[in-house]
C-alpha cells in the first residue's frame, strides 16, 4: 500500500471517529418555538433529564445554528437555560454530554441563603433585584421586648442598582457598622420599610373588613443557587384567620433577568387568599388589570420612584382588587384576592427608577403586561431523545 493511500485511509478514519464522537455526545435535541409577536429573552426553559445516564459527566446547551454555548444550570432532574427567540420563530438546541468542570463563581447571579449574622433573615437576589424576609428569632425578640427584632411575614425589598451580587457584601458591612446597608454607596440600599405590611407580595386572608396574616417563617430549606435560578422553601406556623386555621408553605424562586419572584404557596384552611403590596405613604398610583391578571403600585420614593407589582398566574381565579387604606400603622396595602385550590402561584417584585430599568409608571406597567402575556403563552418546547 502506497503512502498516499495510507494517508487517505488514516484521514477518513480520523474524520469518522470525530464524527461519531461528536454525534454520540449529543443526547437531546430541543426545539424552542415562540408563538408571540414579541422577541423573547430571560425566560427559563426547563428540560427533563431524568432518563439520561450522565455517568459522572455534565451537560451543555448549544445553539444548533450559531454553535454558541448557552449558560445553563442543572437542578434536580432538569437542565435550565434561557434562549433568545425572535418573534414568531423557533430555534433548535443540542444538549451534549461533556466533562464536568468547576463552577465559575462569577456566574452565580441568582443567590439565596439563610443569614444568621443578621438575627435570622432569609435573603435572595438576581442581577436586578434583591429581597429578604424574617425568621423565628427576630419574632421572639419582638415578643420578648428585645430591641432589634422584626415581626412580619411581609417581603422586604433591597433596592440594588448593580448587576453583581450584593447580599453577602451588604450583610458584611452591616456587621461592621450597624445599619450600613441603609446608605447608598453606589450599589443601592435598603430604604424599603416593611413593618407588618405585606411588603412586596406577602399574603393574607380577608376576614370581614380586615386582613389576617401569618407571622415569621419557622423553617427554611435552600434548593439551589446558580447562574439561572435560586430557589428555596419557607415554612410557617399555623395561623388564625377569624377562627380558620391556615397552614402555609412557600416555594420561592427567582430567575436571572427578571424583576419578579415566583411564589408557589401551599395553603389549607381557606378558599381564597389576598396578595399584597405595601402602600407606604399612600401617595402612589394604582393600576389593575383583571383580564391580564396583574396590579401595580407606582410611588414617589425618597429621591426617586418605585414600582411594585403582582402577576397572578391564572387570572381567571381573581375575585377582586382592593386598595385597602387604614390609619393603622403599616396595614395599608393594595390587594388582589384570588381563589385557591390547595395552592396559588403568583409573581411579585419591583422596579426602582435609580436602577435604570424602568423610568416611568408606564414603563413598569408595560413590563407587567408583557410578563403576563408571556406567562400565558409560554415558549413551546419539543424534546427529542437521541441517546441514553
Amino acid at each position: 500500500m502506497n503512502c498516499k493511500l495510507k494517508k487517505s485511509i488514516f484521514l477518513i478514519l480520523v474524520l469518522l471517529c470525530f464524527s461519531c464522537a461528536e454525534k454520540s455526545s449529543e443526547v437531546l435535541s430541543v426545539r424552542v418555538k415562540n408563538n408571540l409577536d414579541l422577541d423573547r429573552a430571560f425566560e427559563t426553559v426547563e428540560v427533563d433529564i431524568t432518563d439520561l445516564d450522565l455517568n459522572r459527566k455534565s451537560l451543555e446547551v448549544v445553539n444548533s445554528e450559531t454553535k454558541a454555548v448557552l449558560i445553563s444550570q442543572i437542578v434536580d432532574n432538569f437542565i435550565l437555560f434561557q434562549p433568545e427567540i425572535s418573534a414568531n420563530s423557533e430555534v433548535t438546541f443540542k444538549i451534549n454530554l461533556v466533562e464536568k468542570k468547576d463552577i465559575d463563581s462569577s456566574l452565580i447571579r441568582c443567590y439565596s441563603r439563610f443569614v444568621p449574622e443578621r438575627t435570622d433573615d432569609y435573603a435572595w437576589e438576581n442581577n436586578r433585584v434583591a429581597f429578604r424576609t424574617f425568621g423565628p428569632v427576630a419574632q421572639k425578640m419582638i415578643e420578648d421586648g428585645v430591641k432589634g427584632g422584626t415581626l412580619t411575614s411581609g417581603i422586604d425589598a433591597w433596592l440594588k442598582r448593580v448587576e453583581y451580587p450584593i447580599i453577602n457584601k451588604w450583610y458584611a458591612r452591616g456587621v461592621i457598622e450597624k445599619g450600613a446597608y441603609h446608605k447608598d454607596i453606589g450599589e443601592g440600599l435598603d430604604n424599603f420599610h416593611v413593618g407588618v405590611s405585606r411588603g412586596v407580595g406577602g399574603i393574607s386572608v380577608k376576614t370581614d373588613s380586615t386582613y389576617a396574616v401569618s407571622k415569621n417563617f419557622t423553617a427554611w430549606k435552600t434548593i439551589t443557587t446558580g447562574p439561572i435560578r435560586t430557589s428555596f422553601i419557607l415554612d410557617y406556623a399555623d395561623w388564625d384567620a377569624n377562627g380558620k386555621v391556615i397552614k402555609e408553605r412557600k416555594h420561592i424562586s427567582l430567575d436571572y433577568g427578571q424583576n419578579l419572584t415566583r411564589f408557589i404557596v401551599e395553603l389549607s384552611g381557606t378558599d381564597n387568599i389576598s396578595v399584597g403590596l405595601t402602600s407606604h405613604k399612600k401617595d402612589g398610583e394604582v393600576t389593575t388589570n383583571k383580564v391580564e391578571g396583574w396590579m401595580s403600585y407606582w410611588e414617589p420614593f425618597d429621591d426617586s420612584e418605585l414600582g411594585q407589582g403582582v402577576v397572578i398566574s391564572n387570572p381567571k381565579r381573581i375575585i377582586a382588587f382592593d386598595n385597602y387604606l387604614t390609619n393603622r400603622k403599616d396595614e395599608s396595602n393594595l390587594y388582589v384576592q384570588s381563589n385557591v385550590s390547595g395552592s396559588i402561584e403568583y409573581y411579585a417584585g419591583f422596579g426602582w427608577k435609580k436602577s435604570g430599568h424602568y423610568q416611568t409608571k408606564d414603563d413598569w406597567n408595560n413590563y407587567l403586561s408583557r410578563f403576563s402575556k408571556c406567562l400565558d403563552n409560554p415558549l413551546e418546547v419539543n424534546v427529542v431523545t437521541l441517546s441514553k
